[in-house]
């Protein structure tokens, strides 16, 4: 399909893509920085606001399933202006909302818009560009999907404390807006079509995996392990996840290929957006509480604190993707790790007398670290399949990165309060902070994980066999 393109359109529908990546992508964080006041209008607990975040990675590790379907289903501008047109539908009723079940039902909206558009922009890339380009043109999708999460508590907070939160989706309609009137007029029919027939019990068993699963892992926060408000839906999803899978391997035309994952190469792409999600997430949402709620500072303050590691991302994301187009995953995973546990550590030595630029400093090598994984993971892994297969290995990657980035942020957040709550006689007011130091800890743990893959399982080769089914 690439051939029937000119450079020229290639390049007007990538930047259209980038737009909309910028808007969609910064709604995933945006609202971590304006957690506080929008919780405090809507007279809700910081933790049940923290669904706006955990829900809406929620709502999109359900949808990202179902558009490997959409994708081959559907005509790509068609499928393109419907995924816009929902995330501005979510924009206007979190805009205009006055209580958290209109706001919940806004962000479920923009989650579902964000997922199309982001497993549909991933796909076109990577099949409207050749195989030599695909790093570089993915590292400058990166910037955007990459960067703008990381921007957005900046972004936020300035919005907040000079207007007031609903400023964030203001901005982001007239974004949106703009972009769906230029996709009208520059966007393709790039990706071929086929009359597949719809698995709604597939789909079904899907909604529940990944719901329960996650809703169950969100529920510890409040409810705590033992409780049946997290017992059963984490079982109702392990229970549908098991018998989703087996339905996929069992049938003809399966809703979701998850055969894809018996090639090594993909597994491990898998295995590694996972935890780096897992952990990014965590940390993105625990940073802001640090700043504000722990040091005292404003929600500017908070979002001024991520600004320079946006900044290193920006530069370090479409570099890493040349450097995948000329010496592979290898290099990026090791470094990205390394620079991982460094910045996870080095918060976990934090204290009140710490000077709060020094947490920027960390924030930067953190955002470096996702600079270099973030895209030539999802690049890498896409590599290893057939052409044919590509929605489906987006999708699966996209919609298990989204659950454990949902599952990271409720666990992390969590033991963060649990052990806030058990140290409080022992540290008193640095209880919260002995809680955030606890949760950092952790991190490593996970990042240093993520560097054991990178140096014994990742091949310094670029590619392997590409596999087909």
């Amino acid at each position: 399909m690439q051939t029937e393109l000119t450079d020229r359109k290639r390049f007007l529908i990538f930047t259209n893509i980038l737009v909309s990546t910028i808007a969609s992508s910064m709604l995933s964080t945006a609202m971590t920085t304006a957690l506080p006041p929008i919780s405090q209008d809507l007279s809700i607990s910081v933790s049940t606001g923290q669904w706006l975040t955990s829900g809406y990675s929620l709502a999109m590790g359900i949808i990202m399933p179902l558009t490997a379907f959409l994708i081959r289903r559907l005509p790509t501008k068609r499928l393109y202006l419907g995924g816009i047109f929902t995330f501005i539908a979510g924009l206007i009723i979190s805009l205009l909302s006055n209580s958290f079940p209109v706001m919940m039902t806004g962000r479920v909206f923009q989650a579902c818009g964000n997922g199309i558009l982001m497993a549909i922009a991933q796909v076109v890339i990577l099949s409207i560009y050749p195989e030599e380009k695909k790093g570089t043109i993915m590292g400058w999708y990166g910037l955007a999907s990459g960067a703008a999460p990381v921007i957005a508590p900046t972004l936020a907070g300035v919005l907040v404390d000079l207007i007031n939160w609903r400023a964030i989706f203001g901005l982001a309609l007239a974004v949106m807006l703009i972009s769906f009137l230029i996709a009208c007029l520059v966007f393709e029919d790039v990706l071929e079509t086929e009359n597949k027939k719809f698995d709604f019990i597939s789909f079904l068993l899907s909604v529940f995996a990944f719901g329960g699963v996650t809703l169950g892992v969100g529920n510890i926060t409040t409810y705590g392990i033992a409780n049946p408000g997290t017992l059963l839906p984490l079982c109702l999803g392990i229970i549908t996840s098991v018998i989703f899978s087996w339905r996929q391997f069992s049938i003809q035309e399966p809703f979701l290929d998850l055969a894809i994952l018996k090639n090594p190469s993909y597994g491990l792409s898998v295995i590694g957006s996972m935890l780096l999600y897992f952990i990014m997430m965590g940390s993105s949402v625990i940073m802001p509480l640090y700043v504000q709620s722990v040091m005292g500072r404003s929600a500017t303050v908070s979002g001024l604190v991520t600004l320079p590691g946006s900044l290193a991302m920006a530069i370090v994301s479409p570099f890493a993707g040349k450097i995948f187009d000329k010496l592979g995953m290898k290099a990026l995973f090791v470094t990205g790790s390394a620079f991982l546990i460094i910045s996870n550590l080095g918060m976990f030595f934090i204290t009140l007398h710490t000077p709060i630029y020094i947490a920027a400093i960390y924030n930067v090598i953190r955002c470096i670290a996702i600079g270099c994984l973030m895209m030539p993971l999802i690049t890498w892994g896409t590599f290893h399949v057939d052409i044919s297969l590509v929605a489906d290995a987006s999708a699966l990657l996209v919609s298990l990165r989204t659950i454990a980035g949902a599952i990271g942020s409720a666990v992390f957040v969590g033991i963060m309060t649990l052990v806030a709550q058990r140290s409080s006689g022992t540290y008193g007011d640095k209880a919260l902070l002995h809680g955030l130091n606890i949760a950092f800890l952790c991190m490593t743990a996970g990042a240093v994980i993520l560097f054991g893959i990178a140096v014994f399982f990742v091949k310094g080769k670029k590619k392997d066999a590409t596999w087909k089914r």
